[in-house]
């Protein structure tokens, strides 16, 4: 039973210079790639020049509660009510504010439609191994 889900929400960039302008922005979260969640920052979609960035889902769940990640992707509490999820790329980094009750709901919508522990089971490792072999 495939599944998707999606939540729209409002970052803010907390040490850019203009701290309080609202940012669009995105979490998806699609059963066909159960260990990942996608962040879309922007406008309406990729399509329209959004920037899209995809990390795990335990990643952002652990972030919630604690700092969380090594890597191009860092998640950790803020103040009060608040995630930051921090995005590194070699010249750059951005630190997002997000609201914590959106990822809450949205990791909750995601735990419903594949439970953790359960990310294996969604997988199609033939069609993958298909692929990769063809």
């Amino acid at each position: 039973m495939p599944g998707f889900t999606a939540l729209d929400t409002t970052a803010r960039l907390p040490y850019s210079a203009h701290p309080h302008m609202p940012v669009r922005a995105q979490f998806r979260f699609d059963a066909a790639l159960p260990y990942g969640v996608c962040l879309v920052l922007g406008p309406d979609g990729v399509e329209d020049g959004a920037v899209a960035w995809y990390f795990a889902r335990e990643l952002l769940n652990d972030g919630c509660y604690g700092p969380a990640g090594l890597g191009d992707v860092r998640v950790g509490p803020g103040r009060a009510g608040e995630v930051r999820v921090t995005l590194c790329s070699r010249a750059e980094q951005a630190v997002l504010s997000l609201p914590a009750a959106d990822v809450v709901a949205f990791l909750h919508d995601s735990y419903v439609l594949v439970p953790p522990g359960t990310e294996s089971d969604w997988l199609d490792l033939d069609a993958a191994l298909a692929r990769i072999t063809a």
